[in-house]
């Protein structure tokens, strides 16, 4: 598969200097205009100034770009033919030239392929609520698990089903460990109920397990937000919105996307200033990783 590197990104790889992959669907689709931009733009900052690279991966008229200039932020950020692309897509937008913001999936197998060990993004995608009846379940698992890539998030969304997603983790040999919290973070909220077993103080210990990487699985850092939503709010929106999306016929896939959406609405913008803050916290840890593996 060929891709264009940018000239930033290739020249810091050339001389095994950190680089921080940053993915695009948070610009595309996760963020409304013109907040999207100003936060990519921020994020890319925010990895320069902890000494790393930033390198936003996406597909621009069917070219894989690791690494986009302003320009190229500028256009994901504004064009309404962004899609999304997870790693099946890959081949088929590539043949027909299309233009795709880049998921967890995707972006990780990207950078991978690129050379890049550290990924910073807001959420994991995971195991569906009533999976067991749709078999739903994010293409983010199966990817990590054959993709030796250290990944920076805060957990997974927490309107999915995070007990199944933890134990698919466990099965798929992903290795998880917490930053400075014992307890698995749920994006929206900085504790979802449940432990984790590993927890690391410093971007110099965790640089030392992916020295220490013995298969070819990727490495989960889950980063609490220090800016959570509000407990109680949090639970009456998803109680409201699982409830909306039964009135409505949601099943399936669908669910997911739907109850993201409610929650954007009827937060008073709480859920996107979450978000928006998951995203800076992440890269900048994920830039100090980058920078310590990159010492040892």
């Amino acid at each position: 598969m060929d891709f264009l590197t940018s000239p930033e990104v290739e020249a810091a790889l050339k001389k095994g200097g950190p680089v921080v992959a940053l993915e695009s669907t948070i610009i595309a689709h996760g963020l409304p205009r013109p907040s999207n931009l100003e936060v990519a733009r921020e994020v890319e900052a925010i990895v320069r100034k902890e000494g790393a690279t930033p390198a936003t991966i996406a597909m621009i008229d069917g070219q894989i770009h690791i690494g986009l200039d302003d320009q190229g932020l500028v256009g994901l950020a504004n064009r309404d033919d962004i899609t999304k692309a997870s790693t099946r897509d890959l081949p088929i937008m590539i043949a027909q030239k299309r233009s795709a913001a880049t998921t967890v999936a995707s972006t990780a197998y990207l950078a991978w392929r690129a050379g890049i060990a550290t990924f910073a993004t807001g959420g994991l995608g995971g195991v569906h609520r009533g999976a067991s009846t749709s078999f739903d379940e994010s293409a983010d698992l199966t990817q990590l698990s054959k993709t030796p890539i250290t990944v920076v998030c805060a957990g997974v969304k927490s309107i999915l089903d995070i007990p199944a997603t933890l134990e698919r983790l466990e099965t798929l040999g992903i290795s998880l460990i917490g930053y400075r919290t014992d307890r698995f973070p749920g994006f929206y909220l900085a504790d979802s109920g449940f432990p984790l077993e590993y927890r690391l103080e410093s971007s110099d210990a965790i640089a030392g397990v992916m020295i220490s990487r013995t298969h070819d699985a990727a490495l989960i850092v889950a980063q609490p937000t220090s800016h959570p939503m509000d407990p109680e709010k949090h639970h009456r929106l998803l109680e409201e919105g699982m409830k909306r999306a039964e009135a409505n016929g949601v099943v399936g896939k669908a669910v997911t996307p739907f109850l993201l959406e409610f929650f954007h609405s009827n937060s008073e913008g709480e859920s996107l200033r979450v978000n928006t803050e998951i995203i800076k916290e992440n890269s900048r840890l994920a830039a100090q990783i980058a920078v310590s593996y990159s010492r040892r």
